[in-house]
């Protein structure tokens, strides 16, 4: 993949929606790439290779909800406009509580569907150039206090906070506490941008920045 130009990335089942949607995206001189299914598109997708991903929320096998939680715990940046023919509100309400860029229901106009496009590659454009400021991001982790430091990492292995808190000994409400803290302090726009904080520090440093500490 060419890591310099963004590629807008289609996912769905349905070949017609599918293909319609690449020329669609294509005719405004993007860059656009069809798949059939999430197992294609995580099997080849690069988290370096700026994009979106537009993809359908009901697929047979792994669910676009499910693809994008996959894409989480990758530390995968690429926001995630998800389409659906169905218009289910639960559904929708779990896509953006775990990131997603937004969320449109079939069927809906080109030109809004562009418009989502568009602001979903400045906002991919602004947390790549927000993630190569590795030592701001250091900085930001070295104000967290050892518990939150310890939340974090949990947060990043893709423990559930009922499970964190288990771990911890401490009740849920705390982990929810020390989770939004934990965002606030490193400055992180979704799970997934503070997955990709804290792959980018291991890199960094060799994986000894973000071991827990001995709760304070």
């Amino acid at each position: 993949m060419n890591q310099g130009l963004p590629i807008v990335f289609v996912v769905d089942d349905d070949a017609a929606v599918r293909n319609s949607l690449r020329l669609l995206v294509k005719s405004v001189g993007l860059t656009a790439t069809a798949l059939a299914s999430a197992q294609e598109f995580l099997a080849s997708y690069d988290p370096l290779q700026p994009g979106c991903l537009v993809l359908d929320v009901r697929m047979p096998g792994m669910s676009g909800l499910e693809l994008q939680q996959r894409l989480n715990l990758r530390g995968a940046v690429i926001p995630v406009i998800f389409i659906t023919g169905h218009g289910d509100v639960p559904m929708a309400v779990e896509a953006m509580q775990h990131g997603a860029f937004d969320f449109l229901q079939k069927p809906f106009r080109d030109q809004d569907l562009m418009d989502r496009i568009q602001r979903a590659l400045e906002k991919d454009r602004a947390n790549r150039a927000e993630l190569g400021k590795r030592s701001h991001i250091r900085e930001q982790h070295e104000t967290l206090t050892p518990r939150e430091r310890e939340v974090l990492a949990l947060v990043a292995s893709g423990k559930a906070n009922k499970v964190m808190a288990a771990d911890l000994g401490v009740s849920q409400r705390t982990i929810e506490i020390h989770r939004a803290r934990v965002m606030e302090k490193m400055g992180a726009s979704s799970l997934a941008h503070l997955v990709r904080m804290v792959l980018d520090l291991e890199e960094s440093d060799g994986q000894g920045t973000t071991k827990p500490d001995s709760a304070s």
